[in-house]
């Protein structure tokens, strides 16, 4: 496992929407995962110090949790599937641990309220994490051996089944001739 922090929460300039980009804390690489509007809000108030008139809803999640004799340890962005990012919160009361299943951005959310670590599987870091240049833009086949994304998946390669289907049926032997 591998620790993350914050390292900013930026908009798409196609689509507007939000990414929040984790650095890993003893390395360079970076894991971007797409977020909600709401919880991209969420979490830069609680970085930049927002305080609201009533509890937002991780606020509320954390006062709960607290009510209740609980703590929130850590979180972790376990798993990734088909271009899903999956978390855990990490809770404790008394003797026991708990491990909740949560969108990475409700855990990171809470995690920013809580003050806890952040952390990641390694495969999901292998698997998903990439390198920035200077301007913030990834670096196309950065070579190290801890950047090599896995093989895909059979579940991967037979949706991809369709699309190689069509492309075997093109018939591309006047490629490049104009009409005349």
């Amino acid at each position: 496992m591998r620790e993350l922090i914050i390292d900013s929460i930026r908009v798409g300039l196609r689509h507007y929407r939000r990414v929040v980009v984790l650095r890993e804390k003893e390395a360079d690489r970076y894991l971007t995962i797409w977020i909600g509007a709401d919880v991209a809000d969420a979490i830069a108030f609680r970085l930049q110090e927002v305080t609201s008139a009533r509890p937002q809803t991780h606020d509320l999640m954390i006062k709960m949790l607290e009510d209740l004799g609980g703590t929130v340890e850590s979180v972790t962005v376990n798993d990734l599937r088909e271009d899903t990012f999956y978390a855990n919160i990490h809770i404790r009361r008394g003797d026991e641990t708990f491990d909740i299943d949560s969108r990475p951005s409700d855990a990171i959310a809470v995690a920013v309220r809580a003050g806890v670590p952040i952390y990641v599987a390694d495969e999901v870091m292998d698997r998903a994490g990439i390198m920035l240049d200077e301007d913030g833009e990834p670096i196309e086949g950065a070579d190290t051996d801890e950047v090599r994304p896995a093989p895909p998946t059979a579940e991967e390669l037979e949706k991809l089944s369709a699309f190689r289907d069509f492309v075997s049926g093109l018939d591309l032997d006047d490629l490049g001739e104009g009409t005349r």
